[in-house]
């Protein structure tokens, strides 16, 4: 049996050690959570500038975002099997250190002035999304149904201090890239570099016990019956739950990525400054992460479906705030703020719904399965959402996207009161 060898460690554990774990793997993950931010907000920024810096082409500016979220989809299930099989210690670590060892290769296509490679950096560097995805449903593992919603929105929460903190290293990262004799637009890869890395050690060290490992050791003295081990696209064939609420991610993930992505662009072409911009970006990021614990805390009480609802009502008033008015700057930036919002509200919930749907035998796999499906539908939002905008314009993105939310409405509102929220 696999948790065999684990027997002699967890056997003697109470309910009050193990909440004791379950506290501090969360401060482990939150702290690895703002690391991961720290990388990643300094990385995909420069990562568009770099590449049209080397190979001389503007049309290739968002493949560093494009390729980051391949990377993430990539390895999404390959992290989660790790995780089934190791813990989410040997699986939060290696992908850490996998995603420096994409800053190693961004670096080097650098140095060499070829950019084929860099996209391959970029590539491997998605790695860190994936990791950070799978940090928020590491947080359930030890929980109840009453803490769930908490426990994964206080990770979720932490993203953004590192997201905030990351883009103002742009500055000291030329410092330490002129001081090396680096290409321009490298040092702050550098220190995104040593970012992951210190992420990795905090995983390694900090994970001690493992989560994931209490949880399964748990779970299997307490049943009666061998457990199931599905793969994740089994699961979301035959139960109802999972899937609802991978389908909620996803979509609610494109239908995020499509609008803000083409934010920028929209408003650069009817005459905002590049700092009204950039506010606007921040002001959607803080409604992102900011009231996260809110809709965690809410979803514990109230329940997953009511703020998944909630989420959309806050998705279609971005898409109605934009289409009534497409020219107002202030209306675009409460907009993205809507926005911002309705994803967090859509994702927390979501995500406390698919760590419920099924036994922790299962878990890994199904939110593997779900962060591959939400990596995919950004990728898809992003990719399609320009082509869009030149056709119909910003306002008829925003009304095309509606459908998004009209397809998540239906599925939650037609869900039966019977299904089984696991412990």
């Amino acid at each position: 049996m696999q948790l065999q060898s684990s027997k002699n460690d967890f056997s003697s554990l109470g309910e009050a050690r193990v909440q004791h774990i379950r506290r501090k793997s969360i401060s482990v993950l939150a702290a690895g959570q703002i690391l991961g931010g720290l990388g990643s907000g300094a990385t995909l920024t420069l990562g568009s500038l770099l590449i049209v810096s080397i190979s001389g082409l503007d049309s290739l500016a968002g493949m560093a975002a494009t390729m980051n979220t391949l990377g993430a989809a990539v390895m999404a299930i390959p992290l989660a099997l790790m995780a089934q099989k190791h813990g989410r210690r040997v699986s939060l670590s290696s992908g850490a250190l996998l995603a420096a060892s994409g800053i190693v290769v961004i670096v080097s296509a650098a140095i060499l002035s070829f950019w084929p490679l860099l996209m391959l950096g970029m590539l491997v560097l998605g790695t860190g999304s994936a990791m950070n995805l799978q940090s928020r449903f590491a947080a359930t593992d030890l929980s109840s149904k009453t803490t769930r919603g908490r426990d994964l929105s206080v990770v979720v929460w932490s993203t953004t201090i590192g997201a905030v903190i990351g883009p103002n290293l742009f500055e000291p990262g030329e410092v330490v890239a002129q001081y090396l004799d680096l290409p321009v637009f490298t040092g702050g890869f550098l220190i995104a570099m040593v970012a992951q890395l210190a992420g990795a050690l905090v995983y390694f060290l900090g994970l001690r016990p493992d989560p994931l490992r209490v949880a399964q050791y748990r779970a299997s003295a307490q049943s009666k019956v061998g457990q199931l081990h599905r793969r994740g696209w089994n699961i979301l064939h035959n139960t109802p739950m999972a899937r609802r609420a991978v389908l909620t991610v996803a979509l609610s993930h494109m239908y995020m990525v499509a609008m803000m992505s083409m934010t920028p662009i929209h408003m650069q072409h009817h005459g905002a400054e590049l700092t009204l911009i950039g506010f606007t970006i921040s002001m959607h990021v803080a409604g992102m992460y900011a009231l996260s614990p809110v809709f965690g805390w809410l979803t514990d009480k109230l329940g997953a479906r009511p703020i998944i609802l909630l989420g959309q009502v806050l998705l279609i008033s971005a898409s109605v705030l934009v289409w009534v008015n497409p020219s107002d700057h202030t209306m675009t930036t409460i907009a993205l703020l809507c926005l911002g919002l309705g994803w967090s509200a859509s994702t927390v919930a979501g995500s406390t719904m698919i760590s419920g749907a099924v036994e922790v035998s299962e878990r890994p796999q199904l939110q593997g399965t779900s962060d591959l499906c939400m990596s995919l539908a950004g990728v898809i939002g992003g990719l399609s959402a320009g082509p869009i905008l030149a056709a119909v314009d910003f306002e008829g993105l925003a009304v095309a996207l509606l459908a998004l939310a009209i397809i998540m409405i239906g599925l939650n509102l037609r869900a039966t009161g019977t299904e089984t929220i696991r412990a």
